[in-house]
Protein backbone atom coordinates (compact mmCIF):
# COMPACT_ATOMS: atom_id res chain seq x y z
CA UNK A 1 0.00 0.00 0.00
CA UNK A 2 1.31 3.36 -1.10
CA UNK A 3 1.00 6.40 0.99
CA UNK A 4 1.18 9.82 0.85
CA UNK A 5 3.43 12.67 2.76
CA UNK A 6 2.77 15.79 3.79
CA UNK A 7 5.88 17.66 3.82
CA UNK A 8 4.73 20.51 5.81
CA UNK A 9 3.10 17.77 8.49
CA UNK A 10 6.56 15.77 8.08
CA UNK A 11 8.61 19.47 8.80
CA UNK A 12 6.36 19.68 11.74
CA UNK A 13 6.62 16.73 13.63
CA UNK A 14 10.03 17.31 12.98
CA UNK A 15 9.53 20.39 15.26
CA UNK A 16 7.81 18.94 17.91
CA UNK A 17 10.17 16.17 18.38
CA UNK A 18 12.99 18.98 18.58
CA UNK A 19 10.84 21.00 20.91
CA UNK A 20 9.81 17.71 23.04
CA UNK A 21 14.25 16.98 23.22
CA UNK A 22 14.34 20.66 24.38
CA UNK A 23 11.75 20.40 27.04
CA UNK A 24 13.31 17.24 28.31
CA UNK A 25 16.63 18.95 28.58
CA UNK A 26 14.98 21.72 30.41
CA UNK A 27 13.13 19.11 32.83
CA UNK A 28 16.55 17.90 33.55
CA UNK A 29 18.33 21.16 34.14
CA UNK A 30 15.61 22.45 36.22
CA UNK A 31 14.58 19.06 37.81
CA UNK A 32 11.83 16.57 37.46
CA UNK A 33 8.84 18.64 35.84
CA UNK A 34 10.13 21.27 38.22
CA UNK A 35 9.29 19.25 41.42
CA UNK A 36 12.66 18.57 42.62
CA UNK A 37 15.43 21.03 42.30
CA UNK A 38 18.63 19.81 41.09
CA UNK A 39 20.45 20.20 43.97
CA UNK A 40 17.89 18.28 46.12
CA UNK A 41 19.51 15.53 48.07
CA UNK A 42 17.05 12.93 46.55
CA UNK A 43 19.09 9.95 47.30
CA UNK A 44 17.26 8.82 50.10
CA UNK A 45 14.26 7.46 47.44
CA UNK A 46 17.20 4.29 46.09
CA UNK A 47 16.86 3.09 49.55
CA UNK A 48 12.90 3.19 49.71
CA UNK A 49 11.46 0.49 50.83
CA UNK A 50 8.16 1.38 48.45
CA UNK A 51 9.75 1.55 45.63
CA UNK A 52 10.22 -2.22 46.36
CA UNK A 53 6.56 -2.52 46.74
CA UNK A 54 3.45 -2.59 45.10
CA UNK A 55 2.72 0.83 44.79
CA UNK A 56 -1.11 0.08 44.97
CA UNK A 57 -0.38 0.00 48.50
CA UNK A 58 0.82 3.27 49.25
CA UNK A 59 -2.36 5.21 47.25
CA UNK A 60 -5.32 2.97 48.95
CA UNK A 61 -9.26 3.69 47.90
CA UNK A 62 -11.14 6.20 49.74
CA UNK A 63 -11.71 4.02 53.54
CA UNK A 64 -9.41 1.36 52.26
CA UNK A 65 -6.69 -0.08 54.73
CA UNK A 66 -3.68 1.29 54.97
CA UNK A 67 -2.26 -1.26 57.41
CA UNK A 68 0.28 -3.01 54.38
CA UNK A 69 1.89 0.12 53.67
CA UNK A 70 2.32 1.80 57.53
CA UNK A 71 4.10 -1.88 57.74
CA UNK A 72 7.07 -1.48 55.02
CA UNK A 73 6.61 2.22 56.38
CA UNK A 74 8.01 0.82 60.15
CA UNK A 75 10.68 -1.19 58.46
CA UNK A 76 12.34 1.59 56.18
CA UNK A 77 15.30 3.50 56.83
CA UNK A 78 14.47 6.68 55.24
CA UNK A 79 11.10 7.28 56.63
CA UNK A 80 11.98 10.19 58.23
CA UNK A 81 13.37 11.72 54.70
CA UNK A 82 9.94 10.71 53.43
CA UNK A 83 7.66 12.52 55.90
CA UNK A 84 9.88 15.96 55.29
CA UNK A 85 9.64 15.25 51.95
CA UNK A 86 5.88 14.90 52.12
CA UNK A 87 5.13 17.42 54.66
CA UNK A 88 7.43 19.79 52.69
CA UNK A 89 5.64 19.42 49.45
CA UNK A 90 2.58 19.42 50.57
CA UNK A 91 1.66 15.80 49.37
CA UNK A 92 -2.23 15.19 49.49
CA UNK A 93 -2.57 11.88 48.76
CA UNK A 94 -1.14 8.33 50.06
CA UNK A 95 1.37 7.14 52.86
CA UNK A 96 4.03 9.04 53.18
CA UNK A 97 6.64 8.03 56.09
CA UNK A 98 4.39 6.00 57.28
CA UNK A 99 1.35 8.35 57.77
CA UNK A 100 -1.66 9.38 56.13
CA UNK A 101 -2.35 12.61 55.11
CA UNK A 102 -4.81 13.08 57.65
CA UNK A 103 -1.68 12.20 60.07
CA UNK A 104 0.70 14.42 57.87
CA UNK A 105 -1.86 17.55 58.68
CA UNK A 106 -2.38 17.05 62.22
CA UNK A 107 1.22 16.19 62.53
CA UNK A 108 2.18 19.40 60.74
CA UNK A 109 -0.34 21.59 62.99
CA UNK A 110 1.26 19.91 66.18
CA UNK A 111 4.60 21.30 64.90
CA UNK A 112 3.60 24.41 64.28
CA UNK A 113 1.90 24.91 67.53
CA UNK A 114 4.44 24.17 69.60
CA UNK A 115 7.26 26.18 67.92
CA UNK A 116 4.48 29.13 69.42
Amino acid sequence: MWRVVDDAAHDSADESADALSSENALSSEKGLWGLFSPDADLSWQHEALCAQTDPEAFFPEKGGSTREAKKVCARCEVREQCLQWAIDHDERFGIWGGMSERERRRYKKARSQEQI
